[in-house]
């Protein structure tokens, strides 16, 4: 690392070999101005993978980080586990499968703590401790389809020929809801000639189906401590999330989804509480929280992710329609920031020492830009297209970002300690939204006329509108007091007597129930001494008892008080009944309520 930092020191001796003077000034002042030191640039580097199979870890204990690449291994060759010290390769070994992440994690509290190593590939994860096997955990096989199951059965007693066996496989693979084994799978793209004898070879053995992982994460066990013990996250290919104990390897909890996981993260610890949000095939991010065994939260998006990052409390989502979308816990959409290409790969760039959190994207022009939500901060321009992102300590330098290119090239940046983010710097000159031009609809006649009469008459208009606004306030004062006066609301204005009543008509007619429902609001004192009494049309019903006593009224409680009220018209009337509340020795009720009576549907049936 100390002869990446010479190079990026002395960027004037690459700019020498220019043909002008005007370049190597130009390069210098850029390389001034710029935030990030150019410690590295191998463009031969042969190194093709994803932000998800980059990981930076101090894989031996002795505070020299070392960068973990699960290489594609493009052209044919075999994927290969990478180990760098600096820009050279420390060791290499070969993957049985493509790789689809690389974490680092601590298993256990011992000592010397050592992270180890976890890359998932196909359906297995290799586990590495000082860059030794581990340990590996294979993912449980899954049942295989019961009709595929009795078509080898069949093939196996020689009753169907491999051709039958072709058709009726095909059948099953576009038909059946659980996908064909793998067996199947090799056999339905052999030739005519090469299916006997594949059919041969393993008729005799028994079908298998098995799942792959498609990503992986971390979550802490017990503690949110940076060196706590964590746990391994995996995301399946049939619709799942398993959570791995980080000691035993034993599936502590397994959560369904309603679509493939590609991308996961995670908040909290397995054993208080945590968050699982995962963006699926489908174009949906879930939230899942802890003892849910499926999704508590949807995000609906209107394209195909391509990157999820959490930064603090929010999601931040890249799409295919070249844009960021910012999101809460809870689904909620803040805001969306639209990039000027498409989005390649996104990581997260979390600086400690100054506490900023911000979102990398890199982009097909070449470009990686850093938001802090939705303000860009800063563009790095790279040679090539950048297809893979990871920012930490590297060597014994915390801040340092590693990014492959679409060619198989290696970068390494180096911030600068007195750098220091500004929102608002990455673009120069105004923002794309001061160009776009505005819709404006034509100015109609109707409304110069109405322009024109707001001008002249605009003193008057104000004076009115206040006038009438004043009627108003002191037309609902006089009404309020008057209510309060004759006691017309439904709930008791004074201190001693706190009540509140509200009524209950039920029935078709003639006769209906009528139920009153007084309740003392007071939180100790009961009210005694209180009376009912009903005002009515004694032409139009008739009631048992028009007075009667109250009970005593214990605080909190609601009292019903039934009545029956017999409708004496047959025209198909109807008026209205007064309930008063009150107290014995006052004339002034305490409370009143006025109900519309139903019109009597029996009496009009007759």
């Amino acid at each position: 690392m100390a002869e990446m930092v010479a190079k990026a020191t002395t960027p004037g001796i690459m700019a020498a070999t220019s043909s002008s003077d005007s370049e190597s000034s130009r390069a210098e002042s850029n390389e001034a101005n710029s935030k990030w030191l150019d410690a590295h640039y191998d463009p031969m580097a042969n190194i093709h993978t994803f932000s998800s199979c980059l990981a930076l870890a101090d894989l031996h204990g002795d505070g020299e980080y070392k960068l973990v690449v699960g290489d594609l291994g493009p052209g044919g060759q075999q994927p290969r586990l990478k180990v760098l010290k600096g820009p050279t390769v420390l060791t290499e070994s070969p993957l049985p499968a493509l790789p689809a992440s690389a974490v680092t994690f601590l298993m256990e509290q011992h000592e010397p703590r050592t992270p180890a190593l976890a890359l998932a590939s196909g359906p297995c994860v290799y586990v590495y401790k000082n860059l030794r096997p581990y340990f590996k955990f294979s993912l449980p096989q899954l049942p295989p389809n019961p009709l595929e199951q009795d078509l080898w059965n069949q093939a196996k007693e020689d009753r169907i020929d491999p051709l039958t066996l072709k058709e009726m496989l095909e059948g099953i693979r576009e038909k059946a809801e659980v996908p064909l084994s793998v067996q199947s799978l090799r056999f339905l793209q052999l030739e005519l000639s090469d299916m006997e004898a594949f059919v041969n070879q393993h008729k005799s053995k028994a079908i298998k189906r098995q799942t792959v992982i498609t990503t992986m994460t971390t979550l802490k066990k017990n503690l949110a401590d940076e060196d706590a013990v964590s746990c391994l996250v995996l995301g399946t290919e049939n619709k799942e999330l398993l959570v791995l104990d980080p000691e035993a390897f034993t599936i502590l909890a397994k959560m369904s989804l309603p679509s493939v996981p590609v991308f996961l993260e995670v908040s909290g610890q397995f054993d208080v509480e945590f968050r699982l949000t995962a963006a699926c095939r489908n174009g949906s991010i879930y939230i899942m929280r802890r003892d849910s065994k499926h999704p508590k939260y949807c995000i609906e998006l209107s394209a195909q992710p391509v990157g999820l990052v959490r930064v603090h409390k929010i999601l931040v989502v890249g799409s295919t329609q070249e844009s960021l979308h910012g999101f809460t816990h809870k689904g909620k959409k803040l805001w969306t920031v639209q990039m000027p290409a498409a989005i390649l790969t996104m990581n997260l760039l979390e600086q400690r020492s100054r506490g900023l959190q911000a979102v990398m994207a890199a982009l097909a022009n070449g470009e990686v830009r850093i938001y802090r939500d939705k303000a860009l901060l800063n563009v790095i321009r790279a040679p090539d297209a950048v297809t893979s992102l990871c920012f930490g300590r590297y060597g014994r330098e915390d801040n340092t970002l590693i990014m492959t290119t679409r060619g198989g090239g290696l970068i390494i940046k180096i911030l600068k300690r007195t750098a220091v983010f500004v929102e608002g710097t990455g673009e120069v000159g105004p923002p794309l939204a001061q160009t776009t031009k505005l819709n404006v609809p034509r100015k109609t006649r109707l409304y110069v006329d109405q322009t024109l009469r707001e001008r002249e008459a605009g003193t008057a208009m104000h004076r009115t509108f206040q006038t009438d606004l004043y009627l108003l306030r002191l037309r609902a004062a006089r009404a309020y007091v008057q209510a309060l006066e004759s006691s017309l609301s439904p709930m008791s204005t004074t201190a001693r007597e706190p009540l509140k009543l509200h009524a209950v008509v039920q029935g078709l007619g003639p006769t209906f129930k009528l139920t009153l429902h007084l309740q003392n609001t007071s939180t100790a004192r009961p009210v005694l001494g209180l009376q009912v009494c009903f005002l009515y049309n004694e032409a139009l019903y008739a009631l048992p008892r028009a007075f009667f006593k109250v009970p005593l009224l214990v605080p909190g409680l609601s009292y019903p008080l039934e009545t029956l009220v017999e409708s004496l018209s047959s025209k198909g009337i109807s008026d209205m009944i007064k309930v008063l509340v009150l107290r014995e020795g006052q004339s002034a009720p305490l409370l009143s309520a006025h109900i519309n009576m139903p019109v009597s549907e029996g009496l009009a049936a007759a």
